[in-house]
């Protein structure tokens, strides 16, 4: 997961904390808000548990949000592993990254955003998109939500399939 920035119409900042499975390329959220702390991470990988299960481990890099204790805190209670990039390393979060770069083309640069309301729809609607019809080459030219269901790679409850190194690995990041 990772955070990405930009700018309301009135001049507002709005934030977005972006969240992909890298096995299945689904992103099963987009938060926005206008600031998004610690614990507002937290409400999020709360709710997406819900639905997709936790994963094992969760690639992030320092920032403060992703370093605060209350994420710390929730992650030991519900067993999921952080694993922190080097600084200045995005490309071990790479697929992150290579979402967000499509995530800025294709939808924050392309829209202005009346409201903090108005972008929220705007951004669901693409995320929606990308997840049920936009094909990715990786996936033998299926959209996330097709190549999981038929792989059966499909996050449940009792199952997670975020994947990231163990602390200290970059050498089993998947490669991008």
């Amino acid at each position: 997961m990772d955070f990405m920035s930009d700018v309301l119409a009135n001049g507002r900042r709005l934030k977005t904390l972006n969240i992909i499975d890298d096995a299945t390329r689904e992103c099963p959220a987009i938060e926005v808000d206008t600031s998004i702390s610690g614990q507002g991470v937290v409400r999020v990988l709360d709710e997406v548990g819900l639905l997709w299960g936790l994963p094992k481990r969760i690639v992030v890099d320092n920032g403060p949000e992703f370093t605060s204790r209350t994420l710390d805190q929730w992650a030991y209670r519900n067993g999921v592993e952080l694993v922190f990039i080097r600084p200045g390393r995005p490309a071990e979060n790479c697929f992150i990254e290579s979402f967000n770069g499509k995530f800025r083309d294709e939808c924050l640069n392309l829209h202005w955003f009346k409201d903090l309301e108005d972008a929220r729809q705007i951004i669901e609607a693409w995320r929606y998109e990308y997840n049920h019809f936009r094909p990715h080459s990786s996936l033998g030219g299926k959209p996330p939500t097709e190549f999981a269901e038929q792989s059966g790679l499909r996050p449940t409850p009792s199952t997670s399939v975020l994947i990231a190194p163990k602390p200290g690995h970059t050498e089993d990041l998947p490669a991008c």
